[in-house]
């Protein structure tokens, strides 16, 4: 091979490998932008998770709270009978 051949192999190789890097760059930037996305929509998730949790809490405690007056209520009408 002259050394005008030897470059050109060479110029050759380095574009190939040129394209592969960017390939995989692409592919990359793909694979960041997808796991991004996921725990975007994972935060969102843990988000409504917690207002139905808060929901939950509040819904119990006034169940709790109604549950007291009843009784409260059945004791004196206990007591009045």
């Amino acid at each position: 091979m002259t050394t005008y051949e030897d470059i050109a192999a060479v110029a050759a190789q380095l574009a190939d490998l040129t394209r592969t890097v960017e390939e995989m760059e692409r592919q990359l930037g793909a694979v960041v932008e997808r796991a991004n996305n996921q725990q975007e929509k994972s935060e969102r998730q843990q988000a409504r998770a917690d207002v139905q949790q808060e929901r939950i809490d509040l819904a119990a405690k006034e169940l709790a709270d109604v549950s007291v007056r009843l009784q409260a209520a059945a004791d004196a009408l206990r007591q009045a009978i």
